[in-house]
């Protein structure tokens, strides 16, 4: 119908239609203990954005820079990737592109730079990801704070008559710092090296040598003279500053593919700019990339959003399909001769109560075409707009059968802002239980999903299953990790920027498969079901602890769905 976007939702565009079918039948392969499904939305705006001004410059494959705003899908840039315990330099390639208007942030660290930024933006700082400016209690940057940078990039030198007469004429050219920039450039283009991070200017001749020397110290550059020439000092850093300083031809002699990612620089002040400004983003294949010398983190979502030829990355977040019409449609599908009432499930893929409920209002009409038609039904959320709706989900309850589930994965704060950013905190979906409980409706909670070596912990499960169980939950379900394509290659990335030491112990327990290995599920169950039982959610109640083993779909008991859902 229309393509729609609104200043509450910076970054995303609605794009509303009139679906034929919002009914959908769970495919035969899946594991899932129900048959049928309700989206009425596709993407989710769950999602943030992460966005930089576009003057930013950013580290291209050969070495030079480019503003953030030219780079395009296809470029070859150079973003980071974890080896063993430590983060290296590698080439990766621009996946998507695209442009928003954000509040705007000031970041300045102590050599000058100056980032401007959107709020959601992340760096990666000394003790992992942080965002631009504090929202929901997430890890942000502030004075004091170091953030991975070599420096920033200066700007390339103008070629003027002095810079190419000093690439052109060598010793002859030195007239002015444009003349000595085009001298080093001639001179790195003919006898320059870079070979396992030392830098050298081969000279044949003293004269040459003292020239190359003088022209450094002008520059502000440290350098030793050694038998073949001379080598410029001061690591990664400094050799980023000489490339992009004199600006040779043959940049790409400076590659950087492998070199440690080890240099930090402390963050001076963030400040609002109180404006919003047009603002660019980038997805790569790394999932993150290079901006002003900064290890900068891009967005890398999911696979679901394909089959309407949006991307899985950028279009996920920014790209929402609303089924405005879910509810007449669902209608008309439930009043048919052939529907025989089975228990549909919502929340399966997208979640119904993400920000954009708030907007469209979609889900009263469709829970009432439930009641309406008899046809029993549950909820599974992240998203505290359900409580909008309680008083409804309460007055139906007496009419069919009424499931409704909160997932939680995590209570720390600061795990939670980096895998799930953009969703309520654990804190507000304890609360949203709360307020289900008090309106006389039974809630379950998903404990899902486990991440191994992150949540799956004794002390993580017991303080989460305590805390499920003060909020007054009837259930709990245990779900280990399950990485299906899509959002296997977004996790696995996300895994080895964060936790790079736990990289092999994921390849163990999944190999190339999407669920857990069958020894891991045991061990894990075996664990979960004490817990569960310590904390009242009983033990004549399998559905409620056990973990979920796959296996080929068919159609499960009502009774075994609600327990479930």
């Amino acid at each position: 119908m229309r393509s729609v976007r609104s200043p509450e939702f910076q970054g995303i565009t609605f794009h509303e239609v009139r679906a034929r079918s919002v009914l959908n039948r769970v495919p035969g392969q899946s594991v899932v203990p129900f048959s049928w499904t309700v989206n009425p939305y596709r993407g989710c705006s769950h999602s943030c954005v992460y966005c930089l001004s576009g003057d930013t410059p950013i580290l291209m494959a050969d070495g030079r820079t480019k503003p953030l705003s030219a780079v395009r899908v296809g470029d070859e840039i150079y973003g980071t990737e974890t080896r063993g315990a430590r983060r290296h330099y590698v080439r990766t390639t621009v996946l998507a592109h695209w442009r928003t208007r954000k509040p705007a942030y000031r970041v300045e660290l102590a050599d000058g730079t100056r980032l401007v930024a959107g709020g959601d933006h992340r760096f990666l700082s000394d003790r992992g990801w942080k965002h631009v400016s504090g929202g929901e209690n997430r890890p942000h940057l502030t004075a004091g704070a170091r953030v991975m940078s070599t420096g920033g990039f200066p700007a390339p030198p103008e070629r003027n008559e002095a810079y190419v007469r000093g690439y052109l004429h060598g010793t002859d050219g030195l007239l002015d710092d444009h003349g000595r920039k085009g001298f080093l450039a001639g001179v790195f283009d003919t006898a320059g090296t870079y070979a396992e991070g030392t830098l050298r200017l081969h000279a044949t001749d003293p004269e040459t040598t003292e020239a190359i020397c003088l022209a450094l110290k002008h520059l502000g550059f440290s350098a030793a003279i050694e038998d073949s020439g001379v080598r410029v000092l001061g690591g990664l850093g400094e050799h980023l500053r000489f490339l992009h300083t004199v600006a040779p031809e043959e940049a790409r002699k400076l590659a950087l593919d492998g070199a440690p990612v080890d240099a930090s620089l402390e963050v001076r002040a963030v400040t609002s700019l109180g404006v919003e400004l047009p603002m660019f983003d980038i997805t790569t294949g790394t999932g993150d990339f290079i901006a002003d010398g900064v290890v900068s983190h891009n967005c890398f979502a999911r696979n679901t959003h394909t089959y309407l030829d949006f991307d899985s990355g950028a279009d996920f977040d920014s790209q929402v399909v609303v089924k405005v019409n879910a509810a007449e449609v669902l209608a008309s599908q439930l009043r048919r001769p052939s529907w025989r009432g089975e228990h549909v499930a919502m929340g399966t893929n997208t979640d119904p109560y993400q920000r954009a409920e708030g907007r469209y209002q979609l889900m009263p009409g469709i829970i009432r075409a439930f009641a309406e038609h008899g046809t029993p039904f549950s909820i599974l959320t992240k998203g505290t707009t359900l409580s909008r709706d309680l008083p409804l989900l309460s007055s139906v309850s007496a009419e069919v059968d009424v499931g409704l589930g909160v997932s939680i994965a995590v209570l720390d704060r600061e795990l939670h802002s980096s895998v799930e950013p953009g969703t309520p905190s654990p804190q507000a979906r304890l609360e949203l239980v709360r307020r289900i409980r008090d309106a006389g409706l039974p809630c379950g909670v998903m404990i899902a999903p486990v991440l191994p070596g992150l949540t799956d912990s004794d002390e993580h499960l017991d303080a989460l299953l305590a805390a499920v169980a003060d909020a007054g939950a009837t259930s709990a379900t245990v779900l280990a990790l399950h990485l299906r394509p899509g959002a296997r290659e977004w996790y696995a990335q996300w895994l080895a920027r964060e936790f790079p030491a736990l990289v092999p112990r994921y390849r163990k327990i999944y190999g190339r498969g999407s669920y857990a290995h069958a020894s891991y599920r045991r061990t894990l169950a075996a664990r979960v079901g004490p817990l569960l039982r310590r904390y009242g959610f009983g033990r004549e109640d399998e559905a409620s602890h056990r973990v979920p083993e796959p296996r080929e779909a068919e159609p499960a008991p009502r009774a075994e769905q609600m327990r479930l859902l």
